[in-house]
């Protein structure tokens, strides 16, 4: 992958500056926070985590898998299977939506009912436990309920959307257990794949997996060339829990990654952001060019 620069952050994502200036620093900091951008990023933010807050109960029970019949492929070749979704920009395999850590199905609330909009005609979600003892369980669970999912839809393969945690989970299955054999392109949201500095002030097994340098983040900086899922690690220069902002690329030589940057997205709102939902139907709809490699785009 080429490396690609990364575009400024807010200023407690930003290394310290060695330029002088008459402007003491805390109050350059807090100008960079006040701006139109931060400050609408804020709003929805809050708006948003107050919205899912409500939404959090109707979210904990687990989804059924609602079959449409008309896109079920059977025993017919790969080639004819893409008939089955006659809108430009459907999506022809199943979409699995993964939550984040102590949450549930409801964050996808938005963007799984935009994704039907937009021709996805199988989209569903996949609750695992608050309790969870570490990732590579989590990654063993999902690969479980994947392997479900295609036996039931009669598809071989599924995209798969991961928020935060989810997306580290959904990495692993893929990198580390062999999911790339379901799993055809994974998108991961405000994904801490370098770990977070948060991570340091929760000291339960699982947040311990996520602190920068941990065993678990080592193993996936591990050679992988066989992998064959295509990533896409779409992060934010705002977003409050993934400290650095950076850590939320997924930068590995091995993988066929592309990270693309949002800005003035906060953590919470990246599954109901507008242009996160249209950059994530393009890219598992194969609207983007796979073989570009890491790129950034504005929202």
């Amino acid at each position: 992958m080429r490396p690609t620069e990364l575009p400024s952050a807010p200023a407690w994502h930003a290394a310290a500056s060695p330029a002088r200036s008459d402007v003491p620093a805390p109050v350059r900091g807090l100008r960079s926070l006040v701006t139109p951008a931060t400050l609408t990023g804020s709003l929805t933010e809050l708006a948003w985590v107050g919205a899912h807050a409500l939404l959090y109960p109707l979210g904990t029970r687990t989804e059924q898998l609602r079959l449409d019949g008309r896109y079920r492929p059977g025993s017919q070749p790969a080639a004819v299977r893409a008939l089955f979704a006659d809108d430009p920009l459907a999506a022809h395999i199943p979409v699995v939506l993964v939550h984040g850590l102590v949450d549930n199905r409801s964050i996808f609330t938005v963007m799984r009912r935009a994704l039907r909009r937009r021709g996805f005609a199988q989209v569903c979600t996949w609750n695992y436990s608050p309790l969870q003892r570490d990732v590579e369980s989590a990654a063993e669970a999902l690969g479980r309920h994947i392997e479900r999912i295609c036996r039931e839809t009669g598809h071989e393969r599924v995209h798969v959307v991961g928020h935060s945690l989810g997306g580290l989970v959904a990495r692993y299955l893929v990198q580390r257990l062999g999911g790339d054999r379901r799993v055809e392109s994974l998108v991961t949201l405000g994904t801490p794949h370098a770990g977070t500095r948060w991570a340091a002030l929760l000291p339960t097994p699982l947040v311990r997996q996520l602190r920068p340098g941990s065993p678990m983040i080592r193993e996936l900086a591990e050679p992988a060339p066989a992998c064959r899922t295509w990533i896409t690690a779409i992060y934010s220069d705002f977003d409050q829990m993934v400290v650095p902002s950076s850590a939320g690329r997924c930068d590995h030589p091995d993988l066929q990654a592309r990270n693309v940057l949002v800005r003035g997205v906060g953590h919470m709102s990246l599954p109901i952001h507008r242009a996160v939902v249209d950059e994530v139907a393009a890219t598992l709809a194969g609207r983007r060019d796979r073989a570009d490699g890491p790129s950034s785009a504005a929202a």
